[in-house]
């Protein structure tokens, strides 16, 4: 456990729960969690930060999951499908990474954050269809591979790459491609993520930097707020998600635009 008081604990439990909430509902909780360890652990080198991230994260994502799963009607054969091409999709991404601004990317991805954002707003109807194609017929094969290649492959890629945003894309994917309610499509993605997070902690962990201590006591009340994000999104529905949904992806084009600013 490092050396921090015991209102930074406190303060970085209950970043732990929200983010576990925000990650089970729509995804992005990541984008709470990290920059709090970030503050909270300014002296720790950024390599233990996100070891310590992905420990944490990995706890919540499979509670979410294991509480989707016993009500949602989730295919979790096809997701792991997804999940494992994003792994390897995330991986190809981190080795380009080095070679990649991200000062050119972060305008790229906040125009189609905004695009995203518009398109949410004047199609009411996105994210409302029952599971399946929309008309209660099996989805086409065609659409399995599209996930399956550009949901996991390509939304993996960018997790390597980058990074920001990447469950709130995997459920915006997942929804446009297989046309999922948004309920399922959050299901989805958070074996999409367990997967993911498996990889990457399987790494860090090999390469030692996770301070397994202060992740266990996080993951605890990650894990709290993961389970009650997926009981909240299963009982409130679609409309519920996607407001949610809007309010992560305009925090994330701030957050983007900010870092832009002091780049």
């Amino acid at each position: 456990m490092p050396d921090i008081t015991l209102t930074t604990l406190i303060l970085l439990c209950l970043a732990a729960a929200a983010a576990g909430w925000i990650d089970a509902v729509v995804g992005g909780g990541g984008l709470l969690l990290l920059p709090a360890l970030l503050l909270g652990l300014p002296h720790v080198p950024a390599a233990h930060v996100l070891g310590t991230n992905k420990a944490v994260a990995i706890v919540g994502t499979s509670g979410a999951a294991v509480t989707f799963l016993r009500k949602a009607p989730v295919r979790v054969g096809l997701a792991v499908r997804i999940g494992l091409m994003a792994l390897a999709g995330s991986m190809t991404g981190a080795f380009f990474a080095a070679g990649i601004s991200s000062e050119v990317l972060r305008p790229v991805i906040m125009v189609v954050l905004l695009g995203v954002a518009a398109f949410v707003m004047l199609r009411p109807s996105f994210g409302t269809a029952a599971a399946g194609d929309g008309t209660g017929r099996p989805v086409a094969r065609a659409r399995i591979i599209t996930a399956i290649v550009l949901v996991g492959g390509g939304i993996g890629f960018y997790d390597g790459l980058f990074g920001p945003g990447t469950g709130t894309f995997l459920v915006l994917g997942l929804t446009a491609v297989l046309h999922l309610d948004l309920v399922t499509a959050s299901a989805t993605a958070k074996i999409v993520n367990v997967c993911t997070n498996a990889g990457a902690l399987a790494m860090f962990a090999y390469q030692g930097t996770v301070l397994w201590q202060l992740a266990a006591v996080m993951a605890v009340f990650n894990l709290a707020g993961g389970m009650i994000g997926a009981r909240m999104a299963l009982s409130r529905g679609s409309g519920f998600v996607r407001a949610v949904l809007l309010t992560v992806v305009f925090s994330l084009v701030a957050k983007l635009g900010f870092d832009q600013w002091n780049a």
